[in-house]
């Protein structure tokens, strides 16, 4: 590869953590919205609705330049080809969060404030825990941080600590007549919304670290990705 050719690689590369970076802080700042729309903030409801046409342009924007790269810039090895890889699979974990975040308020709407209320400490920091283990996972697989990336894979147990709260609250609810149990699936999908974050985060950290490794971290253990270097 020439020097001219390697420049304008990094350049791309730049690019591709650059797009990552804003589409990161948009996944994490919806999150906290979603965490605020659970409660009945209409504002947080409005913004996250009208949020579709930047997550479709982010998303667009990184998968072009990751085939750009791959279809221009051969051939790519070692860290290149894992940054490359990974930023494709990570640009579509993101959406999927992302997406979420619209879903989860859309179902706020057709549940009454008083039955959300109630779950309004355990939404807020569901948002807040999922919001950080998606920033801290990007930035992990940026930096190539394999320390950061398993702290948010071990964060995702708090998560999920918390949704289990939410639903023994719910079958008390039941348990006890009260008339705003009635919504039990809605709330409990919104508080599955958040869970789901999570394990998205988590399979976004196992990116970070595969792009160190060589080694893709899944629920069943380690999966070796061959990689040239």
């Amino acid at each position: 590869m020439t020097i001219q050719t390697r420049s304008k690689l990094t350049a791309q590369l730049a690019d591709i953590e650059d797009l990552l970076v804003r589409f990161k802080d948009k996944c994490a700042s919806d999150v906290r919205a979603t965490g605020l729309a659970a409660t009945g903030d209409k504002g947080a409801q409005e913004g996250l609705a009208r949020g579709r046409k930047a997550e479709d342009r982010l998303r667009s924007s990184i998968e072009s330049s990751c085939l750009d790269v791959l279809l221009l810039q051969q051939p790519l090895i070692g860290d290149d080809m894992r940054f490359v890889t990974g930023a494709f699979r990570i640009v579509s974990d993101l959406s999927h969060i992302d997406g979420m975040t619209r879903d989860a308020s859309f179902l706020v709407t057709e549940v009454p404030e008083k039955a959300t209320s109630k779950f309004g400490a355990e939404f807020a920091e569901m948002a807040d825990v999922t919001a950080k283990m998606v920033e801290k996972a990007t930035d992990a697989f940026c930096g190539s941080d394999t320390e950061a990336a398993r702290q948010v894979i071990a964060d995702d147990a708090a998560v999920n600590l918390i949704y289990d709260d939410v639903t023994s609250k719910l079958v008390r609810q039941i348990r006890d007549g009260k008339s705003s149990a009635r919504y039990l699936p809605e709330v409990l999908m919104v508080a599955k919304y958040f869970e789901r974050i999570g394990d998205l985060a988590k399979r976004i950290a196992s990116w970070a670290i595969f792009r160190v490794t060589g080694e893709h971290v899944t629920e069943k253990g380690i999966d070796p990705i061959p990689t040239e270097d």
